[in-house]
């Protein structure tokens, strides 16, 4: 409670108010397209813009934050949707909403386990790829609507295929009220833009046009939306679809965090205020759960409403209560209003939000970045397209964090050091520097700088190989904060051939987390409390000892 409070520490009756009235205009046309097309319905997408909506606005982590059905989570739904109801025509529907309530249970969980940092930590190239090709998905989906055609089976690749027959067979009347939409969305000044939405424009004016110049026309129009509350969906699975049902979840749960949480970012840098990551996850879930139960769409944090929303004053959780109250108020008394919109305009609206998904701006600069994030990008766009959301990422990931690590790895390996003679890129003391020239080029001194993964092992290896030319070796990791498992085991294996070559080791490690990490391989007990050393001095004085000393008397 007092965490909830301290969201609500800012409220502004005037800005919260103008946010939620000015944020549920820009919703309206929004939820209405999404829902349409997702393949659940138009009321789908305005009952998934009010509940998702008041619940995260109630329980989320951000301020300003404003949650409703977005383009990458209605594309996700949609794919969701058609392959429930192929499979299972009386229960599919269900099963879909199933899949919502199990994406939400999955953020819940996300956040209750405080992962939420987690999620948007991966390459801004695989982010681009995926989000575009999303985008890309969504503009495939409106072209059958968009030319008066009904949206053909098979997602984003059946379009493509049925493209011939829905060019053949276009309707001129509604292809005429989309490309209207479209011009309105494109070219309505900013100026006007900033006083009211342009989808509210295109929808309330082209379907004004299309009930004056069309009105003894075939057009296809929403149809009546069911006022009063919506049905109860209970949770619905046959155990051979449970597998590919979580899945389904896990994809769709995934991304709505990921879209969240860059929004979230998003409304941070507009406020100056920080969100919790995890209590936002957890809000997410709980509006998805709600949402699911309820046969709504999913939803997550859209960037067009927070900006919105901040824009005009509002500066508490407030305005997101107040922004669903108005939708629902619409659903439950003015649902009959919409009943003459055309789907073309809606399928114009939707595929205007798909364009603007596209990352255009890393698109119309990618020739000048490097060609590996350009190829992941692309390579993340088209397997998003024409394969599969989840193989798009995973792959792409996959493939950045190797590559990544590839590149770390050949810094990292500059910074491993084996000498016998001072070094200027070694730092070491005046006194230092004389004790090492006089050991005689019998002491190796290994110098390790930096954090130290997995990839730098091979370099270490090399380093230490002709081991059995030298006396004594100092191990330095005065300037290693930290290794991991591999690293440690490589330093194991340097130390460990070394004592067999008869050359003995001196471990310099005050850093503490490197420390344990070594701690663990039980060091202490095979190399010997005397040769783990407090100071780089006392382990190069040890080492010289050893060489001064008669062969006969060195240590076995």
């Amino acid at each position: 409670m007092r965490l909830m409070a301290q969201r609500f520490e800012e409220f502004n009756l005037k800005g919260d108010l103008f946010g939620g009235v000015t944020t549920a205009i820009v919703s309206l046309p929004m939820a209405l397209a999404f829902g349409v097309a997702s393949g659940a319905g138009a009321q789908a997408g305005l009952w998934g813009a009010i509940l998702v909506g008041l619940f995260a606005a109630v329980f989320g982590g951000s301020r300003t934050l404003i949650s409703e059905p977005t383009g990458p989570m209605t594309v996700v739904m949609a794919a969701v949707l058609t392959t429930m109801m192929a499979d299972y025509p009386e229960q599919g529907l269900a099963m879909a909403f199933t899949v919502v309530m199990m994406a939400g249970l999955f953020q819940v969980a996300l956040g209750a386990l405080k992962l939420g940092k987690y999620i948007t930590l991966m390459p801004y190239s695989v982010i681009s790829g995926f989000m575009s090709g999303v985008g890309v998905i969504l503009v495939i989906l409106q072209l059958g609507p968009f030319l008066g055609q009904p949206s053909p089976a098979g997602g984003a690749m059946g379009t493509i295929m049925a493209l011939p027959d829905l060019i053949r067979n276009m309707h001129f009347g509604e292809l005429l009220l989309g490309l209207m939409t479209l011009a309105i969305l494109f070219f309505m000044p900013k100026k006007y833009k900033r006083l009211v939405p342009p989808q509210l424009i295109a929808l309330v004016a082209v379907t004004l046009i299309s009930m004056v110049i069309f009105s003894g026309a075939d057009i296809r129009r929403i149809g009546e939306i069911p006022s009063g509350l919506p049905s109860i969906v209970l949770p619905t699975f046959t155990l051979d679809m449970l597998s590919n049902m979580l899945v389904d979840a896990l994809v769709l749960g995934t991304l709505g965090c990921i879209d969240t949480l860059l929004t979230a970012v998003i409304a941070d840098s507009l406020t100056r205020k920080e969100h919790d990551s995890n209590r936002e996850l957890m809000g997410q879930g709980v509006g998805n759960m709600v949402s699911g139960f309820f046969g709504a769409l999913p939803g997550a944090g859209a960037t067009m409403g927070t900006v919105v929303n901040v824009q005009v004053g509002a500066r508490s959780p407030a305005s997101g209560i107040i922004r669903g109250l108005i939708l629902l108020l619409v659903v439950i008394w003015f649902a009959p209003l919409t009943q003459p919109i055309p789907m073309a305009v809606l399928a114009g609206i939707a595929l205007y939000v798909g364009l603007n998904i596209l990352d255009w701006s890393f698109i119309k600069r990618a020739h000048n970045v490097s060609m590996v994030p350009t190829v992941i990008m692309y390579g993340v766009l088209l397997l998003t397209v024409f394969v599969d959301l989840i193989y798009a990422v995973g792959i792409g990931v996959f493939l950045a964090n190797i590559i990544t690590i590839e590149k770390l790895s050949r810094v990292q390996e500059r910074n491993v050091k084996a000498i016998s003679d001072a070094d200027d890129g070694v730092p070491l003391e005046k006194e230092e520097r004389a004790m090492l020239d006089k050991a005689g080029g019998q002491l190796l001194f290994f110098y390790l700088s930096g954090p130290m993964i997995f990839g730098v092992s091979k370099a270490i290896a090399r380093q230490h190989a002709a081991v059995d030319q030298y006396r004594a070796m100092v191990l330095d990791l005065s300037a290693v904060p930290m290794i991991d498992v591999t690293v440690a085991l490589a330093l194991e294996n340097a130390m460990r051939d070394a004592l067999d070559a008869g050359c003995q080791v001196f471990l310099y490690s005050p850093n503490e987390q490197t420390m344990e990490q070594l701690e663990r391989l039980e060091i202490r007990s095979w190399l010997g409390d005397e040769h783990i050393v407090s100071s780089r001095m006392e382990a190069l004085e040890k080492g010289l000892q050893i060489i001064d000393a008669p062969a006969e008397v060195l240590p076995a």
